[in-house]
């Protein structure tokens, strides 16, 4: 795979296992990673749940082959947090990996 395509720097986070003070778990977000990726935007969708009006927004985030990442992660690229949905690596060629994600707002 060419590095050209690669152009956004994301973080790679993972809910970190700890409590606090009171014995309490956190689950505060960790960096596993921080990589260079490919984000594609896709489709989006409006609702109304609970009387607030929320969007979803999905996208694609291809990085680098690793083998440590897990629907359980999520990305950060700037301000916007995408919750990572599936995982989808390319097993023939082992060049990358394919994130399915969705932000949500609202």
């Amino acid at each position: 795979m060419r590095a050209g395509p690669l152009n956004q720097r994301i973080a790679l986070q993972y809910r970190a296992a700890g409590v606090d003070a009171a014995g309490q778990p956190t689950g505060a977000w960790t960096e596993l990673a921080a990589v260079w990726a490919n984000i594609a935007l896709g489709s989006g969708l409006e609702s109304v749940k609970a009387d607030r009006e929320t969007s979803v927004v999905r996208a694609s985030i291809r990085i680098r082959w690793r083998t440590d990442v897990t629907a359980a992660m999520r990305v950060v690229h700037g301000a916007t947090v995408y919750e990572v949905m599936a995982v989808k690596p390319d097993l023939q060629r082992r060049e990358f990996v394919d994130l399915v994600c969705e932000v949500r707002h609202g």
